[in-house]
């Protein structure tokens, strides 16, 4: 055993070594900072006004969608026992590289000029969004990649990611500033295809994965606490206009009340113990903001972000009680985090509600938020009903994007060259890590 943690250490430290010596020659190459004033880099996709756009630094945004990616999401794998210490460890991992790695792949995309990235706030914020997308993408295939599989998953996922981020949001045209699409349905499905892949019939015979106890329980307190105090400031944070935020803000919110209290209602019926665990409740918070991610900016009003919320946040209980043991038995997909209950699903609701609301959407009702939000319908180059054709597209292009490279990743992933991950029951958390 310790030769292979040996090599474990050596191959983690080689990779980790080559990848940020590449990312700082291709930082010294195309990196600069950004113009205080540069209103004719604004990228369209992004939403943004590159006006001050280095004033993002001050606004609390970019601090709380920073600590969304390290906290909230960092301590979404805390509940899980067997996994707990290894696994947050790496998260921050992928974390630092990920930054990285977005800043220049998203760059060549949305902030390429005159052969330079220049990177600001708003730059900072969009690799925040893609870190939170690899990280949902990791808990589904948890317990069944080493830190050096990890770091590659990264590595393909994040360049997927913005490719599919810049056909919807730059070629398309679709308005989804919170991430339903680009964030959470592409960050489970690319996951759950990554999963199905990397597919290990000898860990249906070993203890269910989804193990708690009190001090993980512990965790995702923190963890929720985090989600509910930073997301909705996470789900606006790419509206860089005073008069956009407040929708997204309040509409989150309310979903997040409401998707929480959905998990009060059904899991004491759906488990004998009737025992609501932390674990259930940080589930239902995630789910009422997935919901919200395309919709939150838009007309949904607070009876409709209720409405919503409540109803995202009957998934996870339903998903995890009838759909995660058909996902698991037939289709041999062993969803660790149940990221397809969670972030999946809500994600393609969320989808579908900002298609319909753009579809009901009218000048009268968005007065001078219409060229904000749908600015090719403003200018008379699209239609409401073109552009709500648009968005419902966006979803199975989405979805074919995120099996098809979550396909690829779990084929380059199984490579030989690459150590799988240990079998013997306790070892994912000590080959790494001391604990």
């Amino acid at each position: 055993m310790s030769e292979r943690a040996t090599t474990a250490r050596l191959r983690l430290s080689g990779l980790c070594f080559l990848l940020q010596i590449l990312t700082i020659i291709l930082f010294a190459v195309f990196v600069r900072y950004s113009p205080e004033s540069s209103p004719s880099f604004c990228s369209q996709q992004l939403n943004c006004s590159w006006r001050n756009q280095d004033a993002g630094f001050r606004d609390p945004r970019f601090r709380d969608v920073h600590l969304q990616a390290l906290l909230g999401f960092g301590l979404l794998v805390a509940f899980l026992s067997r996994y707990g210490p290894g696994s947050v460890a790496t998260s921050i991992l992928i974390v630092a590289f990920t930054i990285q790695w977005a800043i220049l792949i998203q760059g060549f995309l949305h902030f390429f000029l005159n052969g330079k990235i220049y990177v600001g706030a708003q730059s900072m914020v969009s690799a925040d969004f893609c870190t939170a997308a690899i990280l949902i993408s990791t808990g589904a295939a948890l317990g069944r990649v080493n830190p050096v599989q990890m770091l590659l998953l990264t590595l393909l996922g994040v360049t997927l990611f913005t490719l599919n981020e810049y056909i919807l949001l730059s070629l398309m045209g679709v308005s989804d500033s919170g991430g339903s699409l680009t964030v959470h349905t592409f960050g489970a499905y690319f996951g759950l295809m990554v999963s199905r892949l990397l597919h290990q019939p000898h860990v249906d015979k070993r203890k269910e994965q989804r193990d708690t106890g009190h001090q993980p329980d512990v965790f995702a307190v923190v963890g929720t606490i985090c989600l509910w105090i930073f997301w909705p400031s996470f789900t606006s944070a790419t509206m860089v206009r005073d008069n956009g935020e407040p929708w997204a803000v309040l509409n989150t919110y309310f979903s997040l009340a409401a998707s929480t209290l959905a998990a009060f209602v059904l899991s004491p019926v759906l488990y004998e113990d009737s025992t609501l665990r932390m674990v259930q409740i940080q589930d239902a918070t995630l789910a009422g903001v997935a919901v919200m991610g395309m919709a939150g900016e838009m007309l949904v009003t607070p009876f409709g972000a209720l409405s919503a919320g409540f109803l995202a946040g009957l998934i996870p209980p339903l998903g995890f009680r009838f759909l995660t043991p058909f996902l698991h038995s037939r289709l041999k997909i062993q969803d660790t985090c149940g990221v397809h209950n969670v972030h999946g699903l809500p994600g393609v609701l969320g989808a579908l509600l900002g298609t319909l609301l753009v579809w009901l959407a009218t000048a009268d009702a968005y007065g001078a938020r219409l060229e904000l939000l749908f600015p090719l319908v403003a200018q008379g180059s699209r239609t409401i009903a073109d552009q709500a054709l648009c968005q419902l597209c966006a979803l199975p292009v989405t979805l074919l994007l995120a099996t098809l490279g979550g396909c690829l990743t779990g084929a380059v992933l199984q490579l030989k060259a690459l150590r799988p991950p240990p079998e013997t029951r306790d070892l994912e958390n000590t080959v790494l890590w001391e604990v």
